[in-house]
């Protein structure tokens, strides 16, 4: 399939089925003008984020990796008014963007973005006694993705969903391959825990993958 081919299927469900509304489009052109890197999810697949959201009727969504917000908009509008989302941030400069953006859709009041190594902040938050959470959503650095995987497992209730980006992509066809990714899709295809698969999605760029765990 050529790259013509699928920006024309990528924006006939964009156009069909995810057109974003001016919260949605201020929030990409201000990851632009912030001259921060484009690698948040496509509208297609903040609409896919939204429905498998929507459909366990969440109370509580973790969120690694939070760049500008764009994601964390689409999980956020799939809680109820007294539902949470907590949003993890490596980057001071991401974070702040991402509190504007949130802020202009009015969903502050519902999303927390907090700032730090997402694994420190993942430990901390479990000796703190974190409450369970209903989905958890991984789109942070791919080498990092085995341990968030560790990390996240135990967050997540009985029943509950863990979701990874961008798991069709580097070198996953060589066996041999260790790249965080590789790694990733091993390890939640072992897990005892976890039943899991991989969804091809379309993106601008190309087909990626969105990989869905649910937690026995």
């Amino acid at each position: 399939m050529n790259e013509e081919t699928l920006l024309g299927y990528t924006n006939y469900v964009t156009k069909l089925f995810a057109d974003e509304d001016d919260a949605l489009t201020e929030c990409r052109a201000e990851i632009a003008r912030e001259g921060m890197p484009i690698i948040h999810v496509s509208p297609a697949q903040g609409k896919i984020l939204y429905l498998i959201a929507r459909m366990m009727s969440p109370k509580r969504i973790l969120e690694l990796g939070t760049l500008g917000g764009y994601s964390a908009i689409w999980l956020a509008r799939a809680l109820p008014e007294d539902g949470k989302l907590i949003t993890l941030e490596l980057d001071q400069h991401h974070a702040d963007v991402s509190r504007r953006n949130i802020d202009r859709a009015g969903l502050s009041s519902k999303v927390e973005v907090r700032v730090g190594p997402a694994a420190d902040t993942l430990k901390q938050m479990q000796a703190d006694g974190e409450p369970a959470f209903d989905l958890a959503f991984i789109d942070a650095d791919k080498d990092g993705y085995p341990a968030y995987l560790d990390l996240c497992v135990p967050m997540v209730r009985a029943g509950g969903i863990i979701l990874a980006d961008n798991t069709l992509s580097g070198n996953i066809l060589d066996e041999n391959s260790d790249s965080g990714i590789a790694r990733y899709n091993k390890a939640a295809a072992a897990h005892p825990a976890l039943e899991s698969i991989i969804f091809p999605v379309l993106r601008e760029r190309g087909i990626d993958g969105l990989l869905l765990s649910i937690k026995k």
